[in-house]
């Protein structure tokens, strides 16, 4: 019996020399040269919204003359993301993560104020322009629907904003905004 467990204990000994010095490649790991990464969000429906990355001064678009705020949108997470930082001279700051679902094959995008406010929308690329959409309410708590479309234009992007609060049959303006690269002028 005393034979037998001495072998096993030279086998358990033998089993962990070889695990530290090489013997097993299982349980050692690779090395950085040995692993192959793969851009998970490389995709080109990743990339549908990427003009909309930059660093940019805000305008109404019936008043192009008067900057009404400052925004910064980067890629972030390996270019699985934006984020957006919007600074309005008034105080409100507000916050975006907008990112490709592609186990759903939607543009999602969260929006959170120091104001309290949120909006989550979502949504895909039409004819040029990512058109987002979803369920938002007014100040007075009545719901409404809203859909944001951004558009790529000479030297800049355009948001335009509607509502509806009949279910979509009809639009009114929410807002048009255009933003253009940032100039420290301003």
């Amino acid at each position: 019996m005393r034979a037998i467990f001495t072998r096993l204990i030279l086998i358990v000994m033998v089993a962990g020399v070889l695990a530290v010095g090489g013997g097993f490649r299982f349980l050692r790991p690779r090395s950085d040269d040995q692993v192959v990464k793969r851009p998970v969000c490389s995709a080109a429906e990743y990339r549908q919204f990427d003009f909309w990355i930059g660093d940019w001064d805000t305008f109404e678009f019936a008043v192009p003359d008067k900057n009404i705020a400052h925004n910064r949108v980067e890629s972030i997470l390996d270019g699985c993301a934006l984020h957006e930082i919007y600074e309005q001279g008034d105080g409100l700051i507000g916050e975006s993560f907008t990112i490709y679902d592609a186990s759903r094959r939607v543009w999602h995008q969260s929006w959170v104020t120091n104001r309290g406010q949120l909006l989550v929308i979502e949504g895909g690329v039409k004819d040029n322009q990512l058109v987002l959409t979803g369920n938002d309410h007014t100040a007075e708590g009545k719901p409404r629907l809203i859909r944001a479309v951004w558009t790529p234009v000479e030297k800049g992007v355009r948001e335009i904003a509607e509502v509806s609060i009949d279910g979509g049959k009809t639009w009114k303006p929410h807002f048009d905004i255009v933003f253009r690269t940032h100039s420290r002028q301003n």
